[in-house]
């Protein structure tokens, strides 16, 4: 697998934690890598993807602080400069999105618009 020097997100250190601690379960699939990506839908255009998956040729492989993860090249575009975070509180709690190259955003802060 080839590794590119410079991610185009980056992971605080709540998600780099969960990130692991997901990756830790017992079953966990290690054929799986943490894809980042974008889809489109959402109330917004488009929608943030954050999940794992099988690696697919058009994939491009980067490493933040000891987390590999994969992303479309195409999709680099849209999410460069992009810091994602965990949220653990009593009023929210998940993965967040910090997207600098969002002209517009939902309530629900998984989809935006460029």
């Amino acid at each position: 697998m080839e590794t590119t020097a410079t991610a185009p997100v980056s992971f605080t250190e709540g998600a780099i934690g969960e990130i692991k601690r997901l990756m830790s379960e017992g079953n966990f699939n290690a054929n799986n890598s943490l894809r980042v990506g974008v889809k489109g839908g959402g109330c917004s255009g488009m929608s943030y993807v954050l999940g794992f998956d099988e690696k697919q040729p058009e994939d491009i492989v980067y490493d933040f602080e000891g987390i590999s993860f994969v992303m479309n090249k195409s999709h680099e575009l849209y999410l460069y400069g992009m810091q994602i975070d965990w949220q653990d509180g009593l009023n929210s709690r998940g993965f967040t999105f910090n997207n600098p190259n969002a002209s517009k955003t939902c309530g629900c802060g998984s989809s935006f618009a460029v």
